[in-house]
């Protein structure tokens, strides 16, 4: 009777497959998605290998016993803060204050943990979690992605929304490490150098000024959570997520060397900042001077409107630097669109290309796309709604003109409908 030929590892019939290859004297057989899945196994493992090891960035020196901590010349094997910044430049458009804060923070939390064992005077470095306070598609998540792809450390963005209190629906905040963990690939040692960042976190501020008398399930409780995975302690975690079981085995995180970084639009702070600034008075001369002041707010942010706003102090002091984003114009929008190493309109001159098609459009073009844009009050996520609705017909003829040119007048024609409605609202 002739042998059925079948992959040894996941059983599939040779009838099942599209290559099944046999190994030495086709004792036993392997077929092609095992292969697949074997070498994105193995370069999974060779990613983090290579750059948590090779990186610049956290390559420890190599310490001559003669000499002391105090030589700085150690210092050039670590990427500066311009090096870092120079990066951003390429992927972010304009927030050089923000830009510049991240840099040095960035810099200092990793030249920290590298020449974390070779301290002798007992110091015990701490590091500094960031927050950035900014207003919707102003940078904060692009610039969190930005700095863990340089630095080729494990990532991940959780949502802070989807947290509660122990003992109710929905996730435990040690869940956020789970993620971190499956971004190192299990790799612990790996996952305890990496980057957290929590967005929305403004959505967990507490309900009114005082303490909730009852449980603030999705606010208060998920604040205090927090504050041992901030801080820097060991954390045991589900491996696969979800609620704790007494029975399930835990791994271990220590959180000192993870750098967490926070984002939120905080939409009515600078209410509470204008009020401390005393620019809310009713009267003209106060109206003038408000107005003048009211689009460089976040410039004047403390740690006190944070807490007024329903962050418990708590949690504010665990992020020792906090970053403003400023608010988008049409004038960085345009750049937006251009200037960036994976700009929007380099995306869709690429979409069409892979048709045989070009895509131009002319400078008048791209700034009525800034200024109509702005008007969506999404930021940089609102250029690409408008593209969309712009192209849409050019992209679903796909067989139309070869070349083409999006001018003034071609927007306007196309949002000539939207402006007509606007005029009866």
């Amino acid at each position: 009777m002739k042998r059925e030929l079948k992959c040894v590892f996941c059983g599939r019939k040779k009838a099942e497959v599209i290559v099944l290859i046999g190994g030495v004297e086709e004792e036993g057989y392997i077929c092609d998605h095992c292969i697949s899945q074997a070498s994105l196994l193995m370069k999974k493992r060779s990613f983090f290998k290579k750059n948590i090891i090779g990186n610049p960035i956290l390559h420890t020196p190599h310490y001559n016993n003669s000499h002391t901590q105090n030589n700085n010349k150690n210092f050039r094997n670590f990427m500066t803060p311009k090096d870092i910044k120079f990066y951003l430049d390429k992927h972010v458009i304009g927030q050089d204050e923000a830009k510049k804060t991240l840099s040095v923070s960035i810099y200092n939390h990793y030249k920290c943990i590298a020449y974390y064992d070779y301290l002798e005077d007992g110091l015990e470095l701490e590091k500094s979690n960031i927050l950035m306070i900014g207003a919707t598609g102003t940078g904060k998540t692009l610039l969190a992605q930005s700095i863990s792809q340089l630095l080729k450390v494990p990532f991940t963005i959780v949502d802070a929304t989807v947290f509660t209190e122990a003992g109710y629906v929905g996730e435990d905040v040690e869940s956020i490490l789970t993620r971190l963990l499956q971004a190192a690939d299990y790799d612990i040692k790996s996952a305890e150098q990496g980057i957290v960042f929590i967005d929305e976190i403004d959505k967990i501020a507490r309900r009114g000024d005082n303490p909730s008398i009852t449980r603030d399930v999705s606010g208060e409780g998920v604040q205090q959570a927090l504050l041992k995975i901030l801080e820097g302690s060991i954390v045991h975690i589900p491996p696969q997520g979800g609620r704790k079981h007494p029975d399930q085995r835990m791994i271990p995180i220590n959180t000192k060397k993870i750098l967490f970084i926070s984002g939120g639009s905080f939409d009515g702070l600078e209410r509470i900042i204008s009020n401390r600034l005393n620019l809310s008075r009713i009267g003209y001369q106060t109206k003038k001077k408000e107005m003048k002041n009211r689009e460089n707010l976040l410039h004047f942010v403390l740690a006190q409107d944070i807490q007024e706003f329903g962050l418990i102090p708590e949690l504010i002091g665990r992020f020792p630097v906090i970053v403003h984003l400023d608010p988008l114009d049409p004038n960085f929008l345009k750049r937006i669109l251009l200037e960036p190493n994976n700009s929007l309109i380099k995306q869709y001159q690429k979409i069409f290309s892979l048709d045989k098609r070009s895509l131009n459009f002319t400078d008048e073009a791209l700034d009525i796309i800034s200024e109509k844009s702005l008007e969506f009050n999404l930021g940089a996520r609102g250029l690409r709604s408008f593209c969309e609705y712009i192209l849409r017909d050019i992209m679903f003829d796909i067989d139309g003109p070869v070349n083409i040119l999006i001018d003034k007048e071609f927007i306007l024609e196309k949002i000539r409908p939207l402006c007509y409605l606007n005029k009866f609202e």
